[in-house]
């Protein structure tokens, strides 16, 4: 379909397009494999000036806004979603000081940032607070110029590998949700270290990774808007950030979609292509069917958030429910079509099956987004 893509828009997305294919691709087996993070790629994402899609010009970026970075997300995670999300991840940890930063703090962290010289991670999962988020149990207290957070956070994208992290903490654990605060955290700060790195099913050349607090001094300058102000600074970024993960799931579902076709085309039975067989038709058909729905919806929410529209957490939920559930249906159907070849390590299928899973889960799981949805729906339905 014809997204009416302004000149600008095409040239992000080849741009993208051209570092996936040519970069990325070749490579990506072999990032899955040895779970290394990959350094020199998004050094290339870097000087490709990718890193500043989402960051104001004033702060150094290009300030182009959700909709770019859905496009570069989409065509990076086509090649490999393990990558791809390493790129994701460091939006997602800059939406807060964009959102929330002062320009004190815009100018300290934002430039580096949006050169990719340096890259972001956004820590709020614990073992007992994932998508309870009230759930937090790491705090930070007041004392004079400092406050001192100690806790542990899990499951961290980009954990041990970024250099800046937004961390929400307890600054007053009675207040519930209401007690939690934003924070920017520097790596290197003393009492701030990381634990275990994650075995993962995909996403594989993405470190994941604990967060451990322990005392660690960290000044007052560091609080984003104020305190009680944690769990707003939160959902305000998933709101722009829920888009970025279902632009990630639409390139897994593109490039197993890819994989498909190709091995169709090129794969004899009875004589003849498989691809002449209706029923492989029919499963490519509604395969790409489903891929251009999500696209439509992803977009459309992408420019609504540029737009402007400051509540869209519903239509954000709509587009990671939908983008993920098509990629995990589109990604396992790929591999039936593989045949035998689509469980084997050597043909990227079952690549794309295991990186399409965690776009269910990850920033909210698909059940989490079910329920936003719908409180949303009875809310307006109720004006």
């Amino acid at each position: 379909m014809d997204y009416l893509l302004t000149e600008e828009q095409i040239m992000i997305r080849d741009l993208a397009r051209k570092i996936a294919q040519e970069k990325i691709k070749p490579v990506a087996a072999e990032f899955d494999r040895t779970e290394k993070f990959p350094h020199e790629i998004i050094k290339i994402i870097a000087e490709s000036d990718l890193f500043g899609l989402f960051i104001p010009e004033e702060y150094g970026g290009m300030s182009v806004g959700v909709m770019n970075l859905c496009l570069a997300t989409e065509e990076l995670s086509r090649a490999c979603g393990g990558i791809a999300v390493c790129y994701a991840a460091s939006a997602l940890g800059t939406f807060p000081i964009v959102l929330f930063g002062n320009d004190a703090q815009k100018r300290k962290y934002l430039p580096d940032l949006a050169k990719g010289k340096k890259v972001a991670a956004f820590g709020i999962t614990e073992p007992e607070a994932g998508s309870d988020a009230s759930g937090i149990k790491t705090t930070a207290r007041k004392e004079g110029d400092y406050y001192i957070l100690n806790g542990l956070k899990h499951f961290i994208t980009n954990g041990g590998d970024a250099e800046t992290y937004t961390v929400i903490a307890m600054t007053d654990k009675t207040k519930g949700a209401r007690g939690a605060s934003a924070f920017i955290v520097e790596k290197g700060t003393p009492g701030f270290t990381f634990g275990k790195k994650e075995d993962k099913l995909g996403i594989r050349a993405s470190s994941t990774t604990e967060l451990i607090f322990t005392d660690c001094k960290i000044p007052k300058e560091n609080l984003l808007a104020k305190e009680g102000m944690g769990f707003i600074v939160t959902m305000r970024t998933f709101d722009m950030s829920r888009p970025g993960v279902a632009a990630q799931a639409l390139g897994i579902a593109q490039g197993a979609l890819d994989t498909a076709v190709k091995y169709a085309k090129e794969r004899v039975q009875f004589g003849k292509s498989i691809s002449s067989f209706q029923g492989i038709q029919w499963m490519l058909a509604d395969m790409a069917t489903e891929i251009e729905a999500a696209r439509a919806l992803v977009y459309s929410t992408a420019r609504m958030v540029d737009a402007g529209k400051t509540d869209v957490s519903k239509e954000s939920a709509m587009a990671k429910l939908f983008a993920s559930d098509v990629a995990m249906k589109v990604s396992t159907d790929a591999v039936q079509i593989l045949g035998g070849y689509g469980y084997m390590k050597d043909y990227p299928a079952e690549k794309y099956m295991r990186d399409a899973k965690i776009t269910q889960i990850y920033e909210g799981t698909n059940q989490i987004q079910r329920n936003i949805i719908a409180l949303k729906l009875i809310k307006e339905m109720g004006r």
